[in-house]
């Protein structure tokens, strides 16, 4: 059997709603009434989120202070993941239907997430996704895990889902950060970097995953070419 474990947000979930509707919060809150901003639009926001532009150089090219900046960065990096704003997340286009697709294939679908339960779970619910991660295919955050950075802890993340889950003949691993392609690396485990996500090209390509396609359709097709699983 083959194995794809995926990342959530990036490859399934379009996380670009929240961090803009964030990023515009956060720029009215900590602008002066009758300051002069440049507010972003979301094509060149994402731009800069997607190639690792500092929160607080994303203040300032938006017309913010330096201080400015750094109180707007900081409400950003508490606020972007509050439940509320968490609502604002889409499916990324066919996603839902590649998840269908893999079913079909009966690949041993597993999801690995640096979201915590409650947050895995809003989206499951919203979107009917349970159906394609049963509860011992989902690897996430506990509600109270103190995280220590992405790229500790999802290897961490990983290593305990090669404990706990059965052996396959074959792993691939989906995703759209650095951290995806650093746990994925760390266990020896093939890995694919998607575009769909909130990395561009230049900074997945630093990290060396075994190959970059546009999105989880792309890479599913891809694992299939190289893995010799016939077209239903």
């Amino acid at each position: 059997m083959l194995r794809l474990i995926t990342d959530f947000d990036g490859p399934i979930m379009d996380v670009s709603d929240r961090y803009y509707s964030v990023y515009k919060m956060c720029l009215e809150k900590h602008k002066h009434p009758d300051q002069e901003i440049k507010q972003l639009s979301k094509s060149e926001f994402w731009q800069l989120k997607r190639s690792q532009v500092p929160e607080t150089q994303i203040g300032t090219i938006s017309g913010l202070d330096a201080r400015q900046a750094e109180l707007f960065a900081k409400m950003r990096r508490q606020t972007v993941h509050q439940l509320e704003h968490l609502e604002k997340d889409r499916p990324v286009a066919g996603a839902i239907e590649t998840l269908e697709k893999v079913q079909k294939f009966k690949f041993d679908l597993v999801v690995m997430t640096m979201r915590r339960e409650k947050e895995l779970n809003l989206a499951l619910d919203r979107y009917d996704l349970h159906k394609y991660f049963p509860d011992d295919r989902r690897y996430c955050l506990g509600n109270e895990y103190v995280k220590t950075g992405d790229t500790k802890d999802k290897p961490l993340l990983m290593a305990r889902a090669l404990k706990e889950l059965p052996p396959v003949k074959d792993t691939w691993m989906v995703g759209d950060t650095e951290a995806d392609i650093i746990a994925a690396k760390t266990h020896n485990i093939k890995v694919i970097g998607v575009l769909s996500g909130i990395r561009d090209r230049n900074n997945l390509d630093r990290y060396q995953p075994d190959f970059i396609v546009s999105n989880l359709d792309s890479a599913v097709n891809l694992i299939r070419e190289k893995t010799k699983i016939d077209s239903l």
